[in-house]
């Protein structure tokens, strides 16, 4: 049985570390391996020195967080502003004109508040609660397609223009 004070690993696996810069007679003398004068012989390059560029570290934005540009922005509309709208067929264009959202925005329904009458809803996107509450009112939901189709939305902003 083993101990674990008996455990070695398997001879000639472990080698020895070079031990360079120890007089002219070994075999890393001398130079210890950096080869004659530059940089690279002294102990003179920074740690992250990317040979004049400039380094990742001062590249990455810090501490400011992340803005993704390809996020999908939507209005969100609760169930409680459709049924005081007073409209039976909610569209975004029909949204915009009463100046609930955006025009051009993309419509996300909510299911804040309750729902009496039958309503035909057509948004960009639905959350679960809201599809169920409007099917149980006896009304119907249609989701309508986003306007760059089935590929991420394209990037916007000044940084984005000319990729």
């Amino acid at each position: 049985m083993y101990k674990i004070h008996d455990l070695q690993p398997p001879k000639g696996s472990n080698r020895r570390r070079k031990r360079v810069g120890r007089g002219i007679g070994g075999k890393g003398g001398k130079t210890a391996g950096r080869g004659t004068k530059g940089q690279k012989a002294r102990n003179t390059v920074p740690l992250g020195f990317e040979g004049g560029q400039m380094p990742l570290y001062m590249r990455v934005p810090k501490r400011r967080g992340f803005n993704n540009p390809f996020r999908i922005e939507y209005q969100a509309i609760n169930l409680d502003t459709l049924s005081e709208s007073g409209l039976t067929d909610i569209t975004p264009e029909a949204l915009h004109a009463k100046g609930l959202v955006r025009k051009g925005a993309l419509v996300k329904i909510l299911g804040r508040g309750e729902v009496s009458a039958a309503l035909n809803v057509t948004a960009h996107k639905f959350s679960a609660s809201a599809v169920e509450a409007i099917t149980a009112a006896g009304g119907t939901v249609e989701t309508r397609p986003l306007p760059w189709g089935d590929r991420r939305p394209p990037a916007k902003g000044n940084q984005f223009t000319n990729r």
